[in-house]
């Protein structure tokens, strides 16, 4: 082969290698606005919770002698309403259950404000339905008191139980109570630091944090905005809060193309599910797949003395074990680019999805399956 040909053809090859390497020609996405693709930092939601009482149930509330905490709650809160119980009594509350209330305090809440909460039983009811939860604080992490709820507890459920049997439709244990709860101190936030408003990508990737800043950068015809990684990108805001909940407004606006994401391949193994997104490739392989399947059958034989022995008849357990193995033959699996020939190749092996889940990792330790392999 002449000198000139095989210079022409590594040429090729390393002006192909740049092309690939090179971020200009990175797929993107089409055009989304920040607001989807990206969350300003410092503003976000806060976990509240409380422990409190459900009352009013239809004798399907807590049993008290195995949920002593119960009988001491009401006994807190009847002293505190001025009731006083003699000690020694026995408190038969089978109207009662104890319960956990959470709920999300959201951005720029304020006091007044109301907010849904989620009542969960933590003791022996099994039934929430028809309850009215008494006033319980719900703190935040800080041990603070950020909101009070009260109210009907409201149960998506339906069950009924006679003769033994019982069923259930859905869960009766916990349930709702939609603005059950009243912001009694609003969340500090702090989203701008010496005029510094951060911006956060719900997914890291450079290539998108660069595109942001870029077009942020190009809407404001002015510097405003750097990427510091992968995931986060400062911008300096106006220092006036009126001029700067205009700005923001603008910013998450601003249209973005963000750029693909990579090839996964999703599987979930306890229900066997199998997700690919549409970067999924297979390069040329050749795959062999057999079942294995073992028998066990089990026989009792019967066996009789011999006569005048004074012997006792016996059963003997008799096991017999076969195995089976189903030849799998050698197939090869043709590169594919397209997410539909990915798939139409691994419908031609004809396994089951449990196979597929072990022919999927094999590709990938080969080699063959260019994507990520996450299972969840």
């Amino acid at each position: 082969m002449p000198r000139s040909i095989t210079a022409r053809r590594a040429l090729s090859l390393a002006l192909g290698t740049l092309l690939t390497l090179s971020p200009a020609v990175v797929p993107l996405a089409s055009a989304d606005r920040i607001r989807d693709i990206a969350t300003i930092q410092g503003i976000r939601d806060n976990a509240v919770i409380g422990y409190g009482l459900v009352v009013g149930l239809d004798g399907s509330g807590d049993q008290t002698t195995q949920t002593p905490f119960t009988t001491q709650t009401l006994n807190n809160m009847l002293s505190e309403l001025g009731i006083t119980v003699p000690s020694g009594t026995n408190m038969q509350l089978r109207n009662v259950a104890a319960v956990m209330v959470t709920a999300n305090v959201p951005p720029f809440a304020s006091p007044g404000q109301q907010i849904d909460v989620t009542v969960s039983s933590v003791g022996t009811a099994k039934n929430l339905r028809g309850g009215t939860l008494l006033m319980t604080p719900l703190k935040g992490a800080d041990g603070q008191v950020y909101a009070l709820a009260q109210g009907n507890v409201v149960i998506g459920g339906a069950g009924a139980e006679s003769g033994g049997s019982s069923v259930t439709i859905n869960q009766l244990s916990s349930g709702r109570i939609p603005a059950g709860a009243t912001i009694e101190r609003s969340v500090a936030l702090d989203m701008s630091r010496n005029g510094i408003v951060s911006l956060d990508l719900k997914r890291a990737d450079f290539n998108t944090a660069a595109a942001t800043m870029t077009a942020i950068n190009r809407y404001f015809k002015r510097p405003i905005a750097t990427a510091m990684d992968a995931r986060n990108i400062q911008l300096i805001a106006p220092m006036d809060p009126a001029e700067r909940v205009g700005f923001l407004a603008q910013v998450q606006n601003v249209q973005v193309n963000e750029a693909a994401p990579p090839a996964k391949v999703t599987i979930n193994a306890r229900t066997g599910s199998v997700i690919m997104n549409s970067d999924v490739k297979l390069r040329r392989a050749a795959v062999a797949h057999g079942n294995l399947s073992i028998t066990i059958d089990r026989q009792d034989d019967v066996s009789q003395p011999g006569p005048l022995s004074n012997g006792e008849t016996r059963t003997t357990p008799r096991a017999n074990i076969s195995v089976q193995s189903e030849s799998g033959a050698l197939q090869v699996i043709p590169a594919s680019t397209d997410l539909v020939d990915v798939v139409n190749s691994l419908n031609s092996l004809g396994a089951s999805t449990q196979d597929l889940i072990s022919i999927l990792e094999a590709l990938k330790a080969a080699g063959s399956l260019q994507a990520d392999l996450e299972i969840i």
